[in-house]
């Protein structure tokens, strides 16, 4: 990407506590909502997305909505409560597709939509554990409450080796091994379970301080923090494991010309998706599929920081 879009997405120009769809021109021409019967956003969220594929598609499609965090639902579907009939509302992970569909009466969509990885909303509640920017939040990060276990218990409970593992292969964290090392030595002494906790041992780890750190930092920098965080919260929501099984049983919802397109934000996520659609096209599953990721306008990063790092790819079934 551009360092100018760099440029804007560290200067941190999307609002706190506000949610814009990420992508939602390149979304609306790659799933053609004007021609579907049935399509789904399987990451509802906020309801950016499906609010305007609701405006694009005809007056008797429907769009069906998936989510699992129950709170952000409720808000959703207060929010899109002017659609009616035209969409229905689901909390549950888009990992059991097939089964909503089924419970809906439903065999084959035109469109699926899924736009990876944690909300804005989420993001920015301090209750929720999700971002190193609030430092005393409790070390939460479950998406969907009526999980068990939370980013502390695997902090607490993780072995030294499934730690360095998990640092390395969701994040590609470069300093995975002392950072692991330094959470195995610290709750030997004392539990790890707040945001700020976790910060001041990582910044310990890579062996500087959050004060140093700022006063050298520039715009292209990520925050050191950021890297645990992304692993801590795909491995508390077992977000790539439900990614895997939504890929799976795409085919076999997609209706013959049906489209899907997913939204990724980091690079594990992206090389399943790619790998994934690449072997559909090669099994004649697809007809075609993304030469490459499609990425966000300089121009809708200045106005929304956080999609700086999306990529989209997208399949049409055969």
């Amino acid at each position: 990407m551009p360092r100018q879009a760099y440029q804007y997405r560290r200067r941190g120009k999307t609002t706190a506590g506000t949610h814009i769809p990420v992508m939602v021109k390149q979304v609306i021409d790659v799933l053609r909502p004007q021609q579907a019967k049935v399509v789904v956003d399987c990451t509802i969220g906020y309801g950016g997305h499906a609010s305007r594929l609701l405006e694009e598609m005809p007056p008797d499609a429907i769009l069906i909505g998936l989510d699992v965090d129950g709170r952000q639902l409720e808000q959703t579907a207060k929010r899109l409560a002017g659609f009616g009939h035209r969409i229905r509302l689901h909390r549950s992970n888009f990992g059991q597709l097939p089964q909503v569909l089924a419970q809906d009466g439903i065999g084959r969509v035109d469109a699926i939509l899924a736009d990876l990885g944690a909300s804005s909303m989420q993001i920015d509640d301090p209750k929720r554990g999700f971002s190193y920017k609030h430092p005393n939040s409790p070390l939460d990060m479950r998406m969907d409450d009526r999980l068990a276990i939370t980013a502390a218990d695997l902090l607490a409970n993780l072995s030294y080796e499934e730690l360095d593992r998990a640092l390395w292969e969701l994040a590609d964290e470069p300093d995975h091994q002392r950072i692991a090392q330094f959470i195995v030595a610290q709750r030997a002494v004392r539990p790890i379970t707040s945001t700020g906790d976790l910060i001041r041992l990582i910044f310990a780890a890579k062996g500087t301080t959050e004060k140093a750190w700022k006063r050298h930092k520039t715009y292209d920098d990520p925050h050191p923090a950021a890297l645990t965080f992304q692993a801590l919260r795909i491995m508390v929501n077992d977000e790539l494991s439900n990614l895997r099984l939504l890929l799976q049983s795409a085919p076999e919802v997609l209706a013959s010309g049906g489209r899907i397109a997913i939204i990724s934000f980091h690079r594990g996520e992206d090389r399943i998706v790619r790998q994934a659609l690449k072997d559909g096209l090669e099994a004649g599953i697809y007809s075609s599929i993304s030469p490459k990721a499609m990425r966000p306008t300089i121009q809708e990063v200045r106005s929304n920081s956080r999609s700086s790092s999306g990529r989209l790819r997208w399949a049409i079934r055969a």
